[in-house]
């Protein structure tokens, strides 16, 4: 049984990781099912594309190029320490900085939702497809996002010198 005070953690981490992941995976879900592979469907044109990518690789496809084996050996490592450290940091954080716990339980649920793709298909199911002009990001899913935005509030907080003592 976990201490009150666990169980308020573990339910606050829940609160945002599991939305993040359920959003996750029903998009890619939904990608799988209506678009094939290299399908693109302009949503906005000339900035917004739905386009159907299974990235091997890790962010901007690093390591695509690399065996399978490699590959897969390298990014569950990362993706389970990754896990790892943002659940420490999360239990430390204290619950007067909720802002920061937020981020850390979206960057989790980010990093869970692209570990189910690895263990489900070996690649990442990738499908937001920003440009503008000849300006073109990689295409990326709603775990990405979440990761970003949470690193992005994290940053934050390190510059702004909020981080918990």
């Amino acid at each position: 049984m976990l201490k009150p005070g666990c169980s308020a953690k573990l339910i606050g981490l829940l609160k945002v990781a599991l939305p993040v992941v359920v959003a996750d995976q029903l998009t890619k879900a939904l990608v799988l099912a209506k678009m094939p592979l290299y399908r693109t469907l302009a949503v906005i044109p000339g900035f917004l594309n739905l386009t159907h990518i299974q990235n091997p690789g890790g962010a901007f496809g690093f390591m695509a190029a690399q065996p399978a084996a490699l590959r897969s050996v390298v990014f569950f490592a990362i993706s389970w320490l990754a896990v790892l450290l943002v659940a420490v940091f999360y239990w430390r954080t204290p619950p007067t900085h909720r802002l920061l716990g937020t981020s850390l339980a979206m960057i989790m649920g980010g990093a869970l939702g692209n570990i189910i793709d690895r263990t489900r298909f070996g690649s990442v199911v990738d499908f937001i497809d920003l440009h503008a002009g000849s300006l073109h990001w990689p295409a990326f899913n709603v775990a990405d996002s979440a990761i970003t935005v949470g690193m992005a509030i994290l940053v934050a907080h390190l510059l702004m010198n909020k981080m918990p003592d």
